[in-house]
């Protein structure tokens, strides 16, 4: 398993780290098909539960999201909360009323909002006038924090952290991902961005419970619909759900963070 991790992150971090340094067309074609390759794994996920969300509605609205983030100019995104939700409410009337008409229009909804609007932060935070860095903090801390957790807890966990929901968290591995990635982010962002150690501590915290509990998050929707991983497109991973789980809680906080300090 660890060798299988290794090799696809040799062949992924390549791809992101040339993203997101272009920036531009390059991130948003990255940021759009990770989105929607998500958004395909959760639609997937409703599936097997005996849920039939719209595959062709679901993704569009969490392409949306991106679209609108990269050419805000043209102001889809109020047009397409109003009308995808009402499209997709009109679509279960030729269901006749069939069960779980409500609950697959509450899916798509949802699922649109939970993987695409975070998602897009990536686009409007590499927007910004040091994006780069502050995009680079976001990753390499969650990267930090994920990597030790993951470590630790196999190495010399033993307290269960959240067993009923992520059954091999241990509390070792939590305080680990706390410790390390609170010190990525307040290094990286004290030597990227000359922040002050404090506001740069500050974001860590902010960054390693985002991620945590990111991640914790997408294990309560696999729990209900009893499945192990969001696919197994990426070997050692799972699928892009899985990769980008703790990174739709950790993007946002990362970016209105970055915008309460004036970019």
């Amino acid at each position: 398993m660890l060798i299988k991790r290794v090799l696809s992150a040799i062949v992924l971090i390549p791809l992101v780290g040339a993203a997101v340094y272009f920036g531009g067309i390059a991130l948003f074609l990255l940021v759009l098909v990770a989105a929607l390759g998500a958004g395909y794994e959760y639609l997937a996920m409703m599936r097997r539960k005996g849920q039939a969300p719209s595959y062709v509605l679901g993704l569009l609205f969490v392409g949306l999201f991106v679209v609108d983030a990269q050419w805000p100019q043209f102001r889809l995104l109020p047009l397409g909360l109003v009308f995808i939700p009402l499209l997709a409410l009109t679509a279960e009337v030729f269901h006749g009323n069939a069960p779980g008409s409500l609950f697959n229009w509450a899916l798509l909804v949802s699922g649109g909002v939970y993987i695409g609007f975070p998602l897009s932060h990536f686009v409007r935070l590499r927007l910004l006038e040091h994006g780069l860095y502050w995009v680079v903090i976001a990753l390499l801390g969650t990267w930090v924090c994920d990597t030790a957790a993951y470590f630790v807890g196999c190495s010399i966990g033993r307290h269960k952290f959240f067993p009923k929901i992520s059954p091999k968290k241990t509390w070792e591995g939590a305080i680990a991902g706390l410790v390390f990635g609170v010190l990525a982010v307040a290094l990286l962002s004290r030597f990227l961005l000359g922040l002050w150690l404090g506001w740069g501590t500050l974001l860590g915290l902010l960054l390693v419970l985002g991620a945590t509990f990111g991640d914790l998050a997408e294990s309560v929707i696999k729990r209900q619909v009893g499945v192990k991983d969001s696919s197994n497109l990426i070997p050692g991973h799972g699928g892009l759900l899985d990769r980008v789980d703790s990174l739709l809680f950790v993007v946002p906080i990362v970016y209105y963070f970055a915008v309460a300090l004036g970019g």
